[in-house]
């Protein structure tokens, strides 16, 4: 989920200003991705269409894995 995540991330913003950890609980995966703050209206997207396509993405590999995602974007501080 990781890899897909950042393959998917690094594309949108053309760099690799952000990282992303994975956090597994059971049939849970919870991804955090930490950027700077003029990158992360470019992963949000405008109205947040951009963020909520990549968790409809994932959400859809980790259904076939019989497991569960969330994404978290937070701001490097």
């Amino acid at each position: 989920m990781k890899d897909l995540l950042m393959f998917l991330i690094k594309n949108i913003i053309g760099s690799d200003d952000f990282e992303v950890s994975e956090k597994v609980d059971g049939n849970h995966i919870n991804l955090d991705v930490v950027a700077k703050p003029d990158v992360i209206g470019l992963i949000i997207g405008r109205e947040g269409k951009t963020i909520k396509s990549l968790r409809k993405i994932l959400s859809v590999r980790a259904v076939r894995e019989d497991k569960t995602v969330s994404i978290n974007v937070t701001e490097n501080a």
